[in-house]
């Protein structure tokens, strides 16, 4: 087990190193790519906790460090890709327009945090070896002490906790409880993964949770980013903010009755299946 979480961790840290590097119109899936092996590099040393030695603390910190800088790029992207989604479902023509206008603002914002990314850090090279130096050091620590136990154990804990935090949000919980149960289920699914100890379910009831999720998350984000600092021009944005907060309370009471014809299921379970780790 250890040598199989070692293993993992550091292939996805190389991922994470090799994803930084694309560039051109690859550039935005590869810090998508990248953040996300960063997140599973970061599930996989949890899943060994304390075992692992004094330095754990001090390497997920810059494995979080890294990631968080490259937010602000994903999260402008996210933005694009989102109003590309809502514009194609969304009925009305003057709700496709505001969408489509709202997206061309967006791209101006993607383009302009680009620049400046690539100005402090030019192709994301500075990040690559501040990832680098983090391999010898993750290979340097106490895995043969981990046991199979100890994965167990986390795992069981990460269980109950994104079922605790699933509670949480479908009983018409605030932002953050949503938030957090996606965070805990992601987590969940990236520590199965790692730990190779379950396959996700195939469950068809998982494909539309995750539908129902995604959709939900899409209008956070807008809604998030209708905010002072929105890319977007005042009356869009207020327009923009009543329609994700409106189709949002909408999109989270698909999932409570959604939820409620299959409550006999496990929401973690439903989560850990339905997340794209």
């Amino acid at each position: 087990m250890n040598e199989v979480l070692e293993a993992y961790a550091r292939a996805q840290l190389e991922r994470a190193i090799d994803c930084l590097a694309w560039s051109g119109r690859r550039r935005h899936r590869g810090v998508h790519q990248a953040r996300k092996s960063l997140r599973r590099v970061r599930a996989t040393l949890a899943l060994a906790g304390d075992a692992l030695g004094p330095d754990l603390a001090a390497i997920d910190a810059e494995v979080r460090q890294v990631n968080v800088s490259l937010s602000q790029l994903r999260d402008a992207q996210a933005l694009v890709e989102v109003l590309e989604r809502l514009a194609k479902h969304v009925h009305g023509a003057e709700a496709v327009a505001l969408l489509v206008s709202a997206r061309r603002a967006a791209i101006l914002r993607r383009m302009r945090l680009v620049r400046a990314h690539l100005r402090g850090d030019p192709g994301l090279q500075g990040r690559r070896d501040q990832l680098a130096a983090l391999g010898p050091r993750i290979g340097m620590l106490d895995w043969a002490s981990l046991t199979a136990t100890q994965v167990e154990c986390a795992l069981e804990r990460s269980t109950r906790r994104a079922a605790k935090a699933g509670r949480s949000a479908v009983k018409g919980g605030s932002d953050e409880r949503w938030h957090r149960w996606r965070r805990r289920v992601r987590r969940l699914g990236q520590q199965i993964r790692a730990a190779g100890s379950a396959t996700l379910s195939t469950d068809p009831h998982t494909k539309k949770l995750a539908g129902l999720l995604g959709h939900a998350q899409d209008l956070t984000l807008l809604a998030k980013h209708c905010g002072e600092d929105s890319p977007f021009a005042p009356a869009d944005r207020r327009a923009l903010d009543r329609f994700a907060r409106r189709q949002g309370k909408r999109a989270r009471k698909d999932i409570q009755a959604y939820v409620a014809r299959h409550g006999g299921r496990p929401l973690a379970t439903w989560g850990a299946a339905a997340t794209g780790t």
